[in-house]
């Protein structure tokens, strides 16, 4: 019987995971906080790459089933599936992500996917402003890129929603007051 969380927290750039995961990781005790950027090689070597990564965080999880620690993740193969999807990527990683995420939902945690949106879409143009994100290289940060990846992400909680009942799929508008998304999680997460 699981007595440990797997908080998974997903979502375009600009949309407030830094800052939420910071939160949930001060306000539930016991856990572990993973950034997680996967690679950045977009070639067949990169998925491989990218296989290895992941087959690996598995394992690494799996040794931590029942063990009264929880684990919270900004970002995590759901974050390679969709630059594959937007076309970032020269390979597709849809395969290995269906393996991946049906493996999650076999493990012994509390599961939570969350994923991170804006509603006001204008929002992002203020936010990939600051720290210097707009010269990030790889990642191109722009308010076009954010509101594709926001739209597939939203797309994929849908299809995780609809195929695993035992993953708490949970969407946050981060555009409104974040003090209430913050309440939100709490009450949440208890």
């Amino acid at each position: 019987m699981a007595n440990s969380k797997i908080i998974i927290v997903e979502g375009p750039q600009g949309a407030g995971k830094t800052t939420i995961t910071d939160y949930i990781r001060n306000i539930v005790p016991y856990t572990n906080l993973y950034r997680l950027s996967g690679t950045s090689d977009s070639s067949e070597q990169g998925k491989i790459k990218a296989i290895k990564m992941y087959d690996d965080l598995m394992k690494y999880i799996k040794s931590l089933e029942n063990m009264s620690i929880n684990l919270l993740f900004d970002r995590t193969f759901f974050t390679e599936e969709i630059y594959c999807r937007l076309g970032f990527k020269e390979y597709s990683f849809t395969d290995e992500y269906d393996k991946l995420l049906d493996s999650l939902s076999k493990m012994d945690f509390y599961i939570y996917y969350i994923t991170l949106y804006l509603g006001e879409t204008a929002e992002y143009e203020k936010r990939l402003k600051r720290d210097g994100k707009a010269d990030v290289k790889y990642a191109k940060f722009n308010i076009e890129s954010s509101i594709n990846q926001q739209n597939a992400y939203l797309q994929m909680s849908d299809e995780i929603e609809e195929r695993y009942k035992n993953i708490h799929v949970i969407r946050y508008d981060t555009s409104r007051d974040i003090s209430i998304t913050k309440n939100e999680i709490k009450e949440l997460l208890k």
